[in-house]
């Protein structure tokens, strides 16, 4: 069991004011601490503080006023009250001043008025620990079964904090900022949208299970998507003759939550595996295109006239695609290629590369590379996925 350990995050601050994101437990607050250690810290989870400003934002403005000019104000859980970027936007035009402006969800940030202080505030997201930042803690057994969130990872008792998670995120996102009406409708839905992760998205079929109308289930995925739980992939469009499917893939943030949200947190099923391991996989490439910006999009490529036929990732940079497909299998087969195969017709694929549990490397005669997992780990961490 690891506890206590304080892990060096892939995050790096910018040099001017930002926005940090993240789902709550990932640990934005002790990197803004170990980052800032001479900050002036306003935290709104402070109920007296969060009371008080929220009565008067203009309050913060007295608050800064004789603060040394240089030193940085840290802003903890700032979407629980939009108006003080009135203002940060004051502060960072009249003086310069820097701020790290912390978040678990964008949704109540996202209106004209605030407009994420319109581009004076970089945005970046921090993800669950992935293996370069866990080291010789990395665990690929344990991520899969209880996730990479620092609170769960470092936590006794894992299952019981995953179980406590799902209910805080109930209480604090969703009843505390009042994001919907019927909650007993979105406590239904949870669970449904959970078994919807590593498949494409039909809203029908969720509404229909989830005893929802189709415009509810709608607006409850986008919420998924606000509080950072989960994410849309969308379907590759390359603008030609032949038609591709429009729909997007659900991937929520992290197996050990994604997993407390179907209830379901004892060993890993077969059945489960290759969902839960995709979906981190996706997890850690967007934790690493934060930093070094290997790719510009990603998105997953299924032509519509092959319905069988997939391929799980496929990253852009610049002209160039590389295509990724990740099986949970420990042993090799070619059955496995038909997507990378498929995808070679696609011009500016520069490599394909089918990602599995194996120890062997290997590269087909038509030029598809088979890396262990570990492989796939190095290149993301070294910048070297790229030929």
């Amino acid at each position: 069991m690891v506890v206590d350990r304080v892990y060096q995050r892939l995050t790096v601050p910018p040099k001017g004011s930002f926005f940090l994101f993240g789902i709550r437990g990932v640990g934005k607050s002790t990197w803004a601490r170990d980052q800032f250690p001479d900050a002036y810290l306003v935290d709104l989870l402070e109920e007296s503080r969060y009371q008080t400003l929220l009565a008067n934002p203009g309050l913060m403005a007295l608050e800064l006023r004789d603060l040394p000019p240089r030193r940085v104000v840290v802003l903890d859980e700032v979407q629980r009250v939009p108006a003080l970027l009135n203002e940060v936007h004051r502060a960072i035009e009249a003086h310069s001043r820097q701020f790290a402006l912390l978040g678990s969800s964008a949704r109540r940030l996202k209106t004209a008025t605030t407009n994420l202080l319109a581009g004076r505030a970089t945005v970046r997201t921090m993800y669950p620990l992935v293996p370069a930042e866990l080291g010789r803690d990395f665990d690929l057994a344990r991520v899969l079964r209880f996730g990479s969130i620092p609170l769960v990872w470092q936590a006794a008792d894992p299952r019981a904090t995953l179980e406590a998670y799902v209910q805080l995120y109930v209480r604090e996102e969703i009843r505390a900022e009042a994001l919907v009406r019927n909650l007993p409708a979105f406590l239904r839905f949870l669970p449904v949208a959970a078994l919807f992760h590593g498949q494409v998205i039909n809203v029908a079929g969720l509404a229909r299970d989830a005893e929802s109308a189709r415009t509810t289930v709608e607006g409850y995925v986008g919420i998924l998507q606000d509080t950072l739980l989960a994410t849309q992939l969308p379907a590759f469009e390359p603008r030609l003759r032949v038609r591709e499917r429009r729909h997007p893939k659900l991937y929520w943030i992290d197996p050990g939550v994604v997993r407390a949200a179907k209830r379901q947190l004892g060993p890993v099923g077969a059945e489960e595996r290759g969902a839960l391991l995709e979906g981190w996989v996706f997890t850690v490439l967007r934790a690493h295109n934060e930093e070094s910006h290997f790719f510009e999009e990603i998105s997953y490529w299924a032509p519509v006239q092959a319905r069988q036929t997939e391929v799980d990732f496929l990253l852009r940079r610049g002209r160039e695609y590389l295509a990724l497909e990740i099986k949970a299998q420990s042993r090799f087969s070619r059955t496995e290629l038909s997507g990378l195969q498929a995808i070679a017709d696609l011009p500016h694929v520069a490599r394909r590369v089918l990602v599995y549990l194996g120890d062997r490397r290997l590269r087909t005669e038509d030029g598809i590379e088979v890396w262990p997992l570990g492989a796939l780990l190095d290149a993301v961490a070294g910048d070297r996925l790229w030929p």
